[in-house]
């Protein structure tokens, strides 16, 4: 019976981005993902609200700005070229977050 839900069980996919010969993944630091696939056509970068738990509502906006600051996002936007999705790096804490695909960014 284990082996049976073991053999259910898929583990989750991390995105990847393949540029200039190098792979760029899921926690690579800023540095390593400039360096890796160059300059990005776009860079965006915002302030995302801050959760917590049990509830995962966002913390009340008196206590966020004074008390518990936002989180620093930023958003890279990759070209990969004539017939290729566009790539948007997004990283959180200085980290890859996500890697996803698109025709146009969101």
């Amino acid at each position: 019976m284990a082996t049976l839900a073991v053999g259910h069980c898929t583990p989750a996919m991390a995105e990847s981005l393949r540029c200039n010969g190098n792979i760029a993944s899921e926690g690579d630091s800023r540095m390593s993902v400039l360096y890796k696939c160059g300059q990005p056509v776009l860079a965006d970068s915002f302030c995302a609200p801050v959760y917590y738990a049990p509830t995962l509502m966002p913390v009340p906006q008196p206590f966020a700005s004074v008390v518990i600051p936002c989180q620093p996002v930023e958003e890279w936007l990759y070209d990969r070229g004539e017939g290729n999705l566009m790539a948007t790096v997004r990283f959180r804490a200085g980290v890859v977050q996500t890697i996803s695909y698109g025709r146009s960014p969101r």
